[in-house]
């Protein structure tokens, strides 16, 4: 059988493409790192990845100085702190120490660079959509307090020893249970939704301490220790003037869905029912923004005593 007949261009381009392979092989060969000296047994030594040094925790770096010192007036600060908590506490923490999906803003190099809300003022109001913060339209006003709050919160991070985030069980330990009992039932209504013989009986002897605190703030699960996020309820009213009831499955702004009480899937074009959904989280979301420091602590000392 005779071989096939190579033409010259066929062997030129043959020719060509191996050169170039040689060439991009070769390259990346001396563009490569070199290897980490190895441990024992070969494995990189510890604290050490592939192709990376040490690794180092972000709390054992020292934060950014502020470049510019700033101080404002205690009232100013103390009314950035409530706006900052109803605003901004559930991305970046109600201290400005970072959240589960904001960053710790005492660590950030814009509030560094910041000088009374010339940077953090226009970001706020763009937002970072990319990054999940949608832009917002506080007044001028709350967001001069809400960076009195954050500047002060920042002064205060730079001056710990040793850059810790932590917090001691004695300043948890500083609440009126009495006084937190009287605001459950009255003024917090708190008791509304729950009861101390019910849903909260024993509650003190699951949760402790910092993780009974951030229960106690973030009950659909924000921070360690939190619930399960808790399902909407969704009353559906048809135009026959039928109601139905069930957990909300999906929602959007043309449909809503539920899953009613018999484990069936049933959903509806937004337009042609009336939907009424609540959500057991609202009522916390809501009073986040409401909460004194007495108050925090008062009502936290009185779920200690539910055990």
């Amino acid at each position: 059988m005779n071989a096939p007949i190579i033409g010259p261009r066929v062997a030129a381009r043959i020719a060509l493409a191996f050169l170039l392979t040689v060439l991009i092989v070769t390259f990346l060969d001396a563009q490569a790192p070199a290897p980490a000296p190895a441990g024992r047994g070969g494995q990189a030594p510890a604290g050490q990845g592939r192709g990376r040094g040490p690794q180092q925790s972000p709390a054992s770096q020292k934060p950014p100085q502020t470049v510019t010192a700033q101080t404002y007036p205690a009232e100013l600060v103390q009314r950035g702190q409530t706006l900052f908590a109803a605003n901004c506490g559930f991305c970046h923490g109600r201290d400005a120490m970072g959240g589960e999906t904001g960053p710790d803003l005492t660590r950030s190099a814009l509030v560094a660079e910041d000088v009374r809300g010339d940077k953090i003022i226009p970001l706020v109001h763009t937002g970072r959509v990319d990054k999940g913060m949608p832009p917002s339209n506080l007044p001028d006003a709350d967001l001069a307090a809400i960076v009195a709050f954050i500047h002060d919160t920042k002064v205060k991070a730079e001056s710990l020893e040793g850059n810790r985030r932590t917090v001691d069980p004695s300043d948890l330990q500083t609440g009126n249970a009495q006084a937190g009992q009287q605001y459950f039932n009255g003024a917090g209504g708190c008791a509304k939704c729950h009861s101390a013989t019910g849903d909260l009986a024993g509650l003190a002897t699951r949760l402790q301490g910092l993780q009974l605190f951030q229960r106690m703030l973030y009950p659909g699960g924000r921070g360690r220790g939190g619930a399960s996020r808790a399902t909407p309820v969704a009353t559906i009213k048809l135009p026959s003037g039928e109601t139905i009831t069930g957990k909300v499955a999906y929602q959007d702004e043309f449909n809503i869905a539920i899953t009613d009480a018999s484990g069936y899937y049933r959903s509806w074009p937004t337009s042609t029912v009336k939907a009424t959904v609540e959500n057991p989280l609202d009522a916390h979301i809501a009073q986040l923004a409401k909460y004194t420091n007495d108050d925090l602590h008062n009502v936290l000392a009185y779920l200690q005593t539910l055990k």
